[in-house]
């Protein structure tokens, strides 16, 4: 690892010191009614809940993100409603909070992997915010309390670009990519010390997507293992101790490689195939880093004479899987979830059509920490709605862990 500059990294680490010293005035939280609406999928029986019924656009957070707080009190999603940004919809009653409107704007937002909270940017605080939720017995009477305790972990380097944080497995250091402003042209991959705010650069990735530094994120088991979304090659693999970026998987020039998240026993989940663009094929695939060894999960389709719509119906864009080992899912373009079993890679699909073709936000779709829902965008309603498709029980007995 390579350590910041020494002015940069003394500043960090004084700023870290002074605002550790104290945290800040725990914050009570206005608490919204419920809009969560519920009902069953017509063709496959899953319980689908819609979080809220807002004429703004609701979107839940990226794919590999967590969504859910540790404790699963608490669903974390953006809303482009008034007074919005960060929500956090309280899974014992279905009451609103708005959090990032609360505390003042909040981004690069995943929920913390032990606790009931989270980690978020403020202009260039990192912070930690600890949830004390006590659930109404009554909401209609009396809302349910929600105070917020935050506490500014360091300050980051003015950049132009900043990821996504994410938390390693062992809940120790936090990861963020960086770019542009006092960082340079070239991407740069820092940790973050939870405790001590220390910032640390891992390594500069020089061969960062064309759209910059994208999906820095640490592997779910390994605290030492970071991944991020290279440029030909895709899979870029760094371990924090040597620094040294790695491609793990040797894409061919036209290959489509896409979308990768971490699953259990350090393997990748990608989407890809290689039948090049418009009409292109997209399997869910599995890297397993320990061996090299890739296999298709769910096979994506490709025929001659098909239009994109039509293809698009049977290949993947995004996948995750659940911490258990039992399920990956993945979504298409035109709002198709699909679960495939971990072990057998028998597909099922959990529920369909929540994206019209070509228009609108795709469903970026993800696991809850239990394996048991996901979480995805919808517009099956006409507007941007984030839904929570619950995995039906008999599913569940027939695919054991």
């Amino acid at each position: 690892m390579r350590p910041l500059d020494l002015r940069s990294l003394l500043c960090c680490l004084v700023l870290s010191t002074i605002v550790q010293s104290a945290l800040a005035a725990p914050v009570i939280l206005p608490v919204l009614p419920a809009e969560h609406q519920v009902e069953k999928d017509p063709e496959t029986g899953a319980t689908l809940t819609y979080l809220s019924d807002n004429p703004g656009a609701d979107s839940n957070l990226y794919f590999h993100e967590r969504s859910w707080t540790a404790d699963g009190a608490a669903i974390l999603f953006n809303s482009s409603r008034e007074k919005g940004g960060l929500m956090a919809y309280l899974t014992a009653t279905g009451e609103l909070v708005p959090v990032g409107h609360a505390l003042g704007g909040l981004s690069g937002v995943t929920a913390s992997a032990a606790g009931c909270g989270l980690y978020g940017i403020r202009g260039r605080d990192v912070l930690r915010i600890a949830l004390e939720i006590s659930p109404s017995d009554d909401p209609s009477r009396q809302p349910s309390s929600v105070v917020a305790i935050e506490r500014v972990i360091t300050t980051l380097p003015d950049a132009e670009k900043t990821t996504t944080l994410s938390e390693n497995s062992a809940g120790t250091l936090l990861s963020v990519g960086l770019e542009g402003g006092e960082i340079g042209s070239v991407p740069a991959i820092m940790t973050i010390d939870i405790q001590s705010g220390a910032i640390t650069e891992v390594c500069r990735a020089a061969n960062a997507a064309v759209s910059g530094i994208q999906h820095v994120q640490w592997s779910h088991t390994d605290p030492n293992i970071l991944s991020y979304a290279g440029h030909k090659p895709r899979l870029m693999v760094v371990d924090i101790r040597e620094g040294h970026p790695r491609a793990v998987y040797p894409e061919w020039v036209e290959e489509l490689v896409t979308h990768e998240s971490w699953w259990v026993q350090d393997q990748i989940i990608f989407c890809g195939g290689t039948h090049p663009e418009p009409t292109v094929n997209s399997h869910v695939k599995l890297l397993d880093l320990k061996t090299g060894t890739v296999r298709i999960v769910g096979g994506g389709s490709w025929w001659a004479g098909g239009s994109p719509s039509e293809i698009a119906r049977y290949n993947w864009w995004h996948a995750d899987g659940s911490d258990d080992g039992r399920w990956i899912v993945a979504d298409n373009w035109h709002g198709d979830i699909m679960l495939f079993e971990g072990k057998t890679t028998r597909p099922r699909l959990l529920t369909g059509n929540h994206r019209t073709y070509g228009k609108g936000a795709h469903p970026h779709v993800g696991f809850d920490r239990a394996g048991r829902s996901v979480i995805f965008t919808s517009h099956k309603r006409g507007n941007p709605d984030v839904c929570v498709a619950t995995i039906p029980e008999t599913w569940q007995r027939e695919n054991p862990s």
